[in-house]
């Protein structure tokens, strides 16, 4: 499934990209060896000195812009340059520097030659006005391909990405790895794995439950509760490998594997701190108000995720077959869901305080985010202590994790940088504005503001490009605004889907992914949907 998944990316941004520029070319959308009449004024008596640099201004009245590029801007342009005279027919080349007040036109003329600020062009003088001043015609340098060299560009810039990803994981993740090597040796992760064997003999029935996996996806699970990506993913791709240790069929994943990553791309996490501290750098006069909101979505995102992976595994046995031999899970689940719903929709209603009201939720916040500072420091002192006590000899059993970590970090390199590549290129061609376009009838039909509707489809592709969509729809909307709300609860509410898969099956060479692309993003939409509405009843 990856594999289509990565050759629709590559060829719809190819194609988005190259009929883009086609149309562009053929409607001249730059104005390319197009004159626009400037007024150009000297620090000197330019003219009296050819083949001499000259530094100068340049002035385009907004009337002249608008009329030229069919785009409005509010002032007119005046702006240093430096000229310089080719010969003595009054023809002067002309250089000059942009910022990111200047109108998109330029930004693009700039970014076409691979300097965002930097454009070149020519100036012919039609009459001086005086010894350092005069009107003139400008036509500044051609632009072609200009999609197909931001695809180039964005190419080489993830694959950079992808090399940086994998060494910052080098780190972390023979850390985490070499800590886990001691308490599995202590026998302190089989000790976790039994207490929690009620609840993962349901969810992963064919993993014995004293296994190393099952610890190592407990151990994922709760990081990822926490806000701890950075010591979730060694424990992770520690789970990926146990479980494919006991995998009969080489190459393809299990109903286990699948099963743990629709958990993992649901992205059920207490408190979403990037969100967080982009709300409160902007401003926000509460910008922990999406806890709840994050909540609530990654729960129907994580509900929805395994209900997928189950049904989706053995498709004759049916949600009638499965549910009949999960009714205690099925029960844990609906109580769950009720009591979730009591504490974050009630208080939302008119004239109900709700049971949520009689919570100090300062007091809540302050406890969670407490336990979130202190739990990896807590987690190396009691894991390493649990060693000592069990009389484990910890210095050379980190050492050999750590070991391990190093090599699943190499490993997932190849990975991490085609998926990476393949993203980049679907962005810069400018296919998810196509699909963008083609989905804004739908998501209208059910309230979703189009603003937002960037931040739902780039959020399972890309958490950088999530990311920043959300702080430029912050930016413009603000943070305490219905639509800052919203896109901040959506990257609360879920995973980087293709990300995740990508890493997690390349780190045990897994080729045949069987349901986990379809649970994963069915476990997207549900989250993406659920933040919608407790976000529209809350806040709308």
């Amino acid at each position: 499934m990856l594999n289509y998944i990565w050759i629709t990316l590559l060829f719809l941004g190819i194609g988005a990209a190259l009929s883009t520029d086609i149309i562009n070319k053929t409607e001249n959308k730059y104005r390319n060896n197009e004159p626009i009449p400037v007024v150009l004024l000297s620090d000197s008596v330019f003219h009296k000195y050819p083949g001499k640099q000259t530094s100068a201004r340049i002035i385009v009245t907004k009337n002249n812009y608008a009329k030229f590029y069919c785009e409005n801007i509010t002032q007119d342009l005046n702006f240093p340059c430096t000229v310089t005279s080719n010969s003595k027919n009054n023809n002067y080349a002309v250089h000059f520097l942009i910022d990111m007040n200047y109108p998109s036109k330029w930004k693009d003329i700039a970014s076409s030659y691979g300097d965002k600020n930097d454009i070149s062009g020519s100036i012919i003088i039609n009459k001086f006005i005086s010894d350092s001043s005069a009107e003139a015609s400008m036509v500044l340098e051609e632009v072609s391909f200009l999609k197909m060299k931001e695809i180039t560009n964005s190419a080489l810039e993830n694959a950079g990405t992808a090399v940086n990803i994998a060494i910052g994981l080098i780190g972390v993740m023979a850390l985490w790895l070499g800590i886990m090597k001691i308490a599995e040796s202590a026998g302190l992760i089989s000790l976790i794995a039994s207490w929690m064997k009620p609840f993962t003999k349901r969810l992963f029935p064919d993993i014995p439950p004293d296994h190393p996996a099952m610890g190592a996806m407990i151990m994922n699970m709760s990081a990822n509760m926490l806000g701890l990506g950075n010591a979730a993913t060694p424990f992770g791709l520690k789970a990926m490998e146990e479980l494919d240790s006991i995998n009969p069929n080489k190459g393809t994943a299990t109903n286990s594997m699948v099963t743990f990553l629709a958990i993992n791309t649901a992205g059920m996490t207490l408190i979403p701190a990037s969100a967080i501290a982009i709300r409160a750098a902007s401003g926000s006069s509460d910008p922990a108000i999406i806890i709840g909101t994050s909540i609530f979505g990654s729960f129907c995102a994580t509900v929805a995720g395994i209900f997928a992976a189950k049904l989706l595994e053995n498709i004759s046995l049916g949600f009638k077959g499965w549910s009949k031999a999960n009714k205690k899970l099925l029960v844990a689940i609906l109580i769950i869901i009720g009591i979730i719903v009591s504490l974050i929709l009630i208080p939302g209603m008119k004239n109900t305080e709700g049971v949520f009201s009689l919570i100090p939720i300062k007091s809540v916040k302050y406890v969670i985010q407490f336990f979130s500072v202190i739990a990896i420091p807590s987690l190396i002192v009691i894991f390493v202590g649990y060693g000592v006590f069990k009389k484990v000899k910890v210095y050379e059993q980190f050492v050999e994790g750590a070991k391990e970590g190093f090599n699943i970090a190499i490993r997932i390199l190849p990975y991490l940088l085609a998926i990476l590549v393949a993203i980049g290129i679907f962005r810069a061609g400018g296919a998810m504005q196509w699909l963008i376009s083609i989905l804004s009838p739908l998501t209208n039909l059910i309230g979703m503001p189009a603003e937002a509707l960037p931040m739902a489809l780039m959020r399972p592709l890309s958490g950088s490009g999530s990311l920043g969509i959300m702080s430029e729809v912050i930016k413009v909307h603000g943070p305490d605004s219905f639509i800052g709300i919203l896109v901040s609860t959506f990257y609360g509410s879920s995973e980087t889907t293709f990300y995740v898969l990508a890493v997690y099956f390349g780190a045990v060479n897994i080729k045949n992914t069987r349901h986990a692309v379809p649970a994963g993003l069915i476990a997207d939409i549900c989250g993406i949907l659920g933040a919608l509405f407790i976000v529209k009843l809350l806040f709308a």
